[in-house]
């Protein structure tokens, strides 16, 4: 049966000095959980300051959204780290922004890898080692958020990290259970009515439907909107009217 609480979480802070990007503002007040960016594929440390208070006024849970030293490739290109590497640069962005939530009065609540360093961690068992141990080191916990039976969620309930299946709201899936690659036409939804049929077919039967019309079983304990994109808003309310509709509680799950 699917989850009764379902969380939503939202991409932010990833505007660098004058350059913005997203919609922090207006995205913030529809979800529950707000990955930032901690200054490597995004951010810099006043948009990380803001973006903390912002999440902080909200009541919105905060997290840490590391990823590959990619600044321009926005983290979206797989690089060649060894897993010492990987567990290093989690730990230092992860810490980095842990530190600037504490002095704010905030708790950090879980981390979510972004783009390359993702999709690395759910295939590859070394790298998903990698990230659940830098978490787990700094604070056992910390919730996970990464893909349905992926490595990531394998390494983590190994270690006892907690772990939370992460569903995408606007990103179409492979028969594989994979997220279609960007640059590949149809790989983002396009449309609110689109973002709201997927959700409601995770929540209320546990599945989706594939970009070849095939349909696979997914579950989740979070949603992703991306807040980069320039329907981010209207996507965040369609999903909270989805799950609402499916009759479940919004809210992030509860620090053990």
């Amino acid at each position: 049966m699917p989850p009764r609480n379902i969380d939503i979480n939202g991409d932010m802070g990833e505007s660098l000095g004058p350059w913005l990007m997203g919609q922090d503002e207006l995205l913030m007040p529809w979800v529950t959980a707000a990955n930032i960016a901690c200054g490597m594929h995004a951010g810099d440390p006043g948009t990380i300051q803001t973006t903390i208070a912002l999440a902080a006024a909200h009541q919105v849970a905060i997290g840490a959204h590391p990823s590959y030293p990619d600044l321009l490739g926005f983290g979206r290109r797989d690089m060649a780290l060894t897993p010492d590497e990987v567990y290093q640069t989690v730990l230092y962005q992860t810490g980095a922004l842990g530190a600037m939530a504490r002095v704010a009065g905030q708790r950090l609540h879980h981390v979510k890898p972004h783009g390359a360093l993702y999709n690395k961690a759910a295939v590859h068992a070394p790298t998903a080692v990698a990230v659940v141990e830098a978490v787990h080191r700094l604070d056992p916990g910390l919730f996970l958020y990464g893909p349905p039976g992926s490595e990531m969620e394998r390494a983590a309930r190994s270690r006892g990290l907690p772990f939370c299946r992460e569903v995408f709201a606007d990103r179409r899936y492979l028969p594989d259970g994979r997220l279609m690659p960007r640059q590949q036409p149809g790989a983002v939804l396009a449309s609110v009515e689109m973002v709201a049929a997927q959700v409601e077919q995770i929540l209320r039967f546990g599945s989706v439907t594939c970009a070849d019309g095939s349909t696979i079983p997914l579950e989740g304990d979070t949603v992703c909107v991306h807040g980069d994109g320039e329907h981010a808003v209207a996507f965040a309310k369609a999903v909270r009217h989805a799950i609402e509709a499916a009759g479940m509680h919004i809210t992030p799950s509860p620090r053990p």
